[in-house]
């Protein structure tokens, strides 16, 4: 495998079982002993194909979502009065079951902690809102849905524009460099100890329940990490790997862990291509990874542009293969993809083609013994 690109590898692997490429009948009746003692150990692939759809779930995007073989999703209820923090559990049944209409479980339940800025927010102060917050776990519970996204984020994903990529495609990109000096957001200024005591304050009253309840809290971290000083007044401190790691030491629970969004970690670092794996493994291992959004980039920390998935620093052959060693059976999600001026199924063209490479290596890691 080592003379294909990550770009043919789908392709080549697809082309050697059909036609039976490079395997000879020997070779097919009498595997080596390190083949079959690898074949012995080796976890089957788990890992299913998500999206998280923004906002309500409706039946056309299930079955364009079913079309393109996607297998799960993530996705908030309809919830008619918008000065309600929770859904009710018919709100969230209703989103389950038209999900499973066509054939995808909804995994996860969104919430009205958005990755998005606080003053964007319909509900910013999550501390006036942790009861309405508790009452969303219990329902979401009781309507089976297993895990809620969330995020403790202030200024969102921050972005300062778009790079030209592959033929038409628009790259969303990060140069702190080129960072506006925008005002303070209404939150104001945010130190690390402050955002900390807020975290631990959210986490205090909210794991308790999910314990209670069996539902996963699968946090996602700030995108990007800023500089130690912050950057709008407010220290980001879900913005590295080791402000991850306190996090998921704050309470010891197997509900409390991360979205773990692989583009936002991959930002992190200053060597994403070759420092990711270890990363996905602390978490893996610890079982802390509830759900993957699984995004590429090309770059390092405080610098890089979103791209295709096979096209960025990080070898996605590889990650997949560290996923199926931890026996991760959650959902890999399509993240941010490529915006396409003009056409007219938005985002909708290039979140298929996600999905149509994620699945071909999945295919092609099942048949990896």
């Amino acid at each position: 495998m080592d003379n294909l690109s990550r770009r043919n590898f789908v392709g080549a692997m697809a082309l050697g079982m059909s036609a039976g490429i490079g395997v000879t009948p020997a070779l097919a009746s009498a595997p080596s002993a390190a083949s079959q003692a690898r074949a012995a150990t080796l976890k089957p692939v788990r890992t299913r194909i998500g999206h998280e759809v923004q906002g309500v779930l409706t039946d056309k995007m299930a079955a364009y979502l079913a079309r393109y073989g996607v297998q799960g999703v993530g996705c908030a209820a309809d919830i008619p009065d918008p000065a309600r923090v929770y859904a009710t559990v018919a709100e969230l049944s209703q989103a389950r079951e038209l999900a499973e209409r066509h054939g995808l479980t909804m995994d996860i339940a969104e919430c009205a902690l958005p990755t998005t800025n606080v003053d964007e927010q319909a509900h910013p102060a999550i501390d006036r809102d942790i009861e309405a917050f508790q009452i969303h776990i219990r329902n979401v519970a009781t309507a089976g849905i297993p895990c809620i996204k969330y995020a403790l984020t202030i200024l969102g994903a921050v972005r300062t524009g778009l790079t030209p990529g592959r033929g038409d495609a628009m790259n969303p990109t990060w140069r702190l460099q080129d960072a506006p000096n925008l005002p303070l957001t209404r939150a104001g200024v945010v130190s690390a100890d402050s955002f900390w005591e807020r975290i631990t304050y959210f986490l205090d009253r909210a794991v308790p329940v999910a314990n209670e309840y069996k539902v996963r809290l699968a946090l996602h971290p700030h995108d990007p990490g800023v500089p130690p000083q912050g950057y709008r007044g407010v220290q980001r401190v879900l913005g590295t790997v080791e402000g991850m790691k306190q996090f998921i030491g704050i309470q010891e629970s197997p509900y409390h862990g991360l979205n773990f969004c692989q583009g936002t970690v991959a930002e992190m670092l200053q060597g994403p291509g070759s420092e990711i794996f270890d990363v996905i493994r602390y978490f893996g291992s610890r079982n802390k990874i509830f759900n993957v959004h699984f995004r590429n980039i090309r770059g390092h920390r405080d610098s890089f542009v979103e791209t295709f998935p096979d096209e960025g620093d990080v070898d996605f052959v590889k990650a997949v293969k560290v996923y199926r060693e931890l026996g991760y059976s959650g959902l890999l999600m399509p993240d941010h993809v490529a915006m396409t001026p003009g056409d007219p199924s938005g985002t909708l063209e290039n979140f298929a083609f996600d999905f149509g490479y994620f699945r071909g290596l999945l295919q092609a890691e099942a048949h990896v013994v």
